[in-house]
């Protein structure tokens, strides 16, 4: 008996449909460079070819080195098009880092945008793996020309799509190993919950490399939106596209939406709509959200990890909340909110995995499973065992549940402070501090300290030409805190952040430790 009621799920399929009803419409932007759906999709399917040429087959691993290009862009479709699995590197890793995930991957082959010629060639020297380098003139355009389509199609939905590193801020990068059935389930929740359509045009902050682009890599070209590449992070050139190309969506990490707002960009003529703004990593303080409301953008939070194919919860706004106050709305956007519509419901537990009350106090770990979280980590079954707890993805992120279901960060489990028997949030203080008018941005991390276990130690980077003083901040924060919260020592600097603008808490828990063994 024919099935009619079944066919795996592939996010490929998105750029097929789209092809077809949106063959002459603009679908990437990439400089000087503009592809329609046709002429995109005509790229993929030649690319299946030129990676069967290359020797890649089936299951094989192909790793990509680019920026927010077409290149990364097309290699998104075309690597699980030919039935491969998809390595998207981090570009900001070392080349030590970068040739460990070649080497463990057993990546055959690697294919560089031409900003990365020389590193890449490098580290693939180095582990014996052969490189196709992209841009004007190279092999990429070259064999592209001539190429065979040699597409391979999905035959199980839950088979192996894509190798994600984590970027290994507490040790070696871990490879979590993502499927077909999530990556296209991710992409449909995204488009739900950002509201997007054939009109959208989404600009590329969020790398692409990271979580996959949150799925949107998959996600925009399903609605026939415009992919509007950014090949570095630079506010200025945000805000010239942000007017020129008509964006009305983007998405980034907090500290990327402090730059836009800092940015000369933002005093210019005011946006000719909204634009609809994702966020996630640290959780964006309510001074950040307001300032962004005043510039025509609209914030959400969504909460994610890489093993959960980028955002699992999402802040998802009631209108009866458009009645409330500033200071009340942006406290309620600060929140991580609920698990998205393909998600199986956020949990909050404790050390027992039970849940904790919905009472916005307890805290307890966020866990979570269902069809967008990993199937693993790449050869790693210890730890892989090590988040697991009873079927469910120990996020290793602490939090409260509020009594109307919405959970809300309150820290990462290693990076509460416990100074003289006291719990201290680092977020807590953060959105304190980040309060003050004269402050841009600050990290809280735990200093060791003979008397006290550990103290809280902020560093905090200021807007230009302030004079503010460490004294100031502290007084600024003991008037909203309690005493043991505020910092014992406050540093003026630039913070340290990930490719992603995840600000890098282990770098400066490493320069703490330093100085106390210095001092000692």
């Amino acid at each position: 008996m024919a099935d009619f009621t079944f066919a795996e799920l592939t996010p490929t399929a998105f750029l097929r449909r789209s092809a077809d009803v949106y063959a002459g419409r603009d679908a990437v932007v990439d400089g000087d460079l503009r592809l329609t759906y046709r002429e995109l999709y005509d790229r993929c399917r030649a690319l299946t070819g030129v990676l069967a040429g290359l020797g890649v087959d089936p299951g094989d691993r192909v790793a990509v080195l680019a920026t927010n290009s077409h290149v990364l862009l097309e290699m998104h479709h075309a690597v699980p098009m030919r039935g491969a699995v998809l390595v998207p590197l981090n570009i900001r890793l070392s080349p030590e880092e970068l040739s460990y995930i070649l080497d463990h991957s057993g990546a055959t082959l690697l294919v560089l945008s031409e900003e990365f010629a020389e590193v890449g060639a490098r580290v693939a020297a180095e582990v014996g793996v052969p490189v196709l380098q992209a841009g004007p003139g190279s092999d990429y355009e070259r064999l592209l020309a001539d190429a065979e389509p040699a597409e391979v199609p999905c035959t199980d939905e839950r088979g192996l799509l894509g190798i994600n590193y984590t970027s290994g801020t507490t040790g070696r990068p871990k490879g979590v190993m993502t499927h077909h059935r999530g990556a296209y389930l991710q992409s449909l929740s995204l488009l739900v919950h950002s509201r997007m359509d054939q009109r959208t045009s989404y600009l590329w902050t969020v790398p692409m490399f990271h979580c996959n682009g949150w799925c949107l890599t998959w996600g925009v070209t399903a609605i026939g939106g415009l992919h509007v590449c950014l090949r570095k992070i630079d506010a200025e050139h945000i805000w010239a596209l942000l007017r020129e190309e008509g964006v009305t969506h983007f998405s980034a990490a907090p500290t990327v939406l402090t730059m836009v707002a800092d940015a000369e960009g933002a005093a210019g003529p005011p946006l000719e709509h909204r634009v609809a703004v994702q966020t996630g990593g640290s959780p964006p303080s309510p001074t950040l959200l307001a300032r962004m409301d005043r510039l025509g953008m609209d914030v959400t939070h969504l909460y994610g990890l890489t093993e959960t194919f980028g955002p699992i919860g999402i802040n998802e706004w009631q209108s009866q909340w458009d009645a409330l106050d500033a200071d009340e709305q942006a406290a309620l956007r600060a929140r991580q909110g609920v698990g998205n519509v393909i998600a199986e419901p956020l949990r909050v537990v404790d050390e027992h995995g039970a849940d904790v009350p919905r009472d916005g106090a307890t805290p307890g770990e966020i866990v979570a499973r269902g069809n967008d979280v990993m199937l693993g980590y790449y050869r790693d079954d210890d730890a892989t065992a090590a988040v697991t707890l009873d079927g469910w993805f120990r996020t290793g992120d602490l939090a409260v549940m509020h009594a109307d279901g919405y959970l809300e960060i309150t820290d990462r489990a290693k990076d509460v402070i416990i100074t003289g028997g006291e719990n201290v949030a680092s977020v807590e203080v953060e959105r304190v501090i980040d309060s003050h008018p004269d402050v841009v941005e600050s990290a809280v991390v735990g200093a060791p300290d003979e008397r006290w276990g550990e103290i809280p130690v902020a560093f905090v980077t200021v807007r230009a030409g302030s004079t503010v003083t460490a004294d100031e901040i502290a007084a600024h924060v003991r008037a909203h805190l309690a005493g043991f919260k505020v910092p014992k020592q406050i540093h003026f600097t630039e913070i340290p952040k990930t490719s992603t603008g995840k600000i890098q808490k282990q770098a400066l828990r490493q320069t703490v430790h330093e100085s106390a063994r210095s001092a000692g």
